[in-house]
């Protein structure tokens, strides 16, 4: 999996646990789900990601990157 498509998977499952603890606990979990989509659309600017950097720390996306160079 490249490193964009895992950033876009684990923001769209944050947003759906968002949207979850919205509804069964506190309406304020809208505040989290706004958070990611104004970090969504920062990211698409500056080009400055966090879940993108820790993700690559992690190691996620470097296979991808590996297959393409042979």
């Amino acid at each position: 999996m490249s490193l964009d498509r895992a950033v876009m998977a684990f923001a769209g499952v944050m947003i759906l646990i968002s949207i979850a603890l919205s509804q069964f606990v506190s309406p304020l979990w809208w505040l989290f789900t706004a958070f990611i989509g104004l970090n969504l659309l920062q990211s698409r600017f500056t080009g400055f990601c966090p879940a993108a950097i820790v993700m690559r720390k992690l190691g996620i996306g470097r296979e991808v990157a590996s297959a393409s160079s042979r």
